[in-house]
């Protein structure tokens, strides 16, 4: 394997890298979910923009490379995306997953990445971007609210939808309860998405996410996610 990002594919076996800022709580149910038999994927990096992030003993502990590049050494964004597309490039990455990872990427490194970079956003969207994701929806009085695993683009939290999960917002909820329910639904949701995506069984084309003959759900509606 290249890993180099002009060469996009989905190889038997890709080799993964999870990006995270903080305690990885996705990433755990990511390496939790590929150490089951039949996985189709390899985790072999975590890495992150701050070095005291608690994830990346969770990774080591896994057996992943571990790497931190403090974002706050660079002077600008380009600076930090070139070095992080180096680091990806010398472990030969094939795919890279968002987890938590709290840096806005710029368009040059998420345009070479495109087809082999997912995230996983707080919200069905396209409601509620950005940020803050719970008390929107619950302002916004929405009785879903939910997760989803979208391909990145340049545009922030716009990429085509690979799947997304779906809650209740319950009388008395608050901004905790319904993040807590939202997240049960992300640990479930993300690994499932992943290996749809290193299968080969859902892949960016043109713009939309197009999924392998017989995968449930493939019409991108809200699902609780293909079998």
């Amino acid at each position: 394997m290249t890993g180099r990002p002009d060469t996009p594919r989905v190889a038997d076996q890709p080799r993964i890298a999870v990006l995270i800022s903080g305690r990885g709580s996705n990433m755990v149910s990511l390496l939790r979910a590929s150490a089951a038999p039949g996985f189709p994927g390899r985790f072999v990096l975590a890495l992150s923009n701050r070095p005291e992030a608690a994830g990346l003993a969770h990774a080591a502990a896994a057996g992943l490379a571990t790497e931190a590049l403090d974002h706050r050494a660079f002077p600008d964004r380009p600076a930090f995306d070139a070095a992080l597309d180096a680091r990806l490039r010398a472990h030969a990455i094939d795919l890279v997953v968002l987890a938590g990872f709290m840096r806005v990427l710029t368009p040059g490194f998420v345009e070479a990445w495109a087809g082999r970079m997912l995230n996983i956003h707080p919200s069905l969207l396209p409601l509620f971007r950005g940020t803050h994701t719970h008390e929107q929806a619950l302002a916004a009085g929405v009785r879903l609210h939910g997760c989803t695993v979208h391909f990145v683009v340049p545009e922030l939290d716009a990429g085509p939808i690979v799947a997304q999960a779906a809650v209740p917002v319950l009388p008395g909820d608050d901004a905790e309860a319904l993040a807590a329910r939202v997240l049960a639904e992300e640990h479930r949701l993300y690994p499932a998405a992943v290996a749809l995506v290193s299968s080969g069984r859902a892949r960016l084309e043109d713009g939309r996410v197009v999924f392998a003959p017989g995968v449930a759900g493939g019409a991108g509606a809200l699902h609780s996610l293909p079998a």
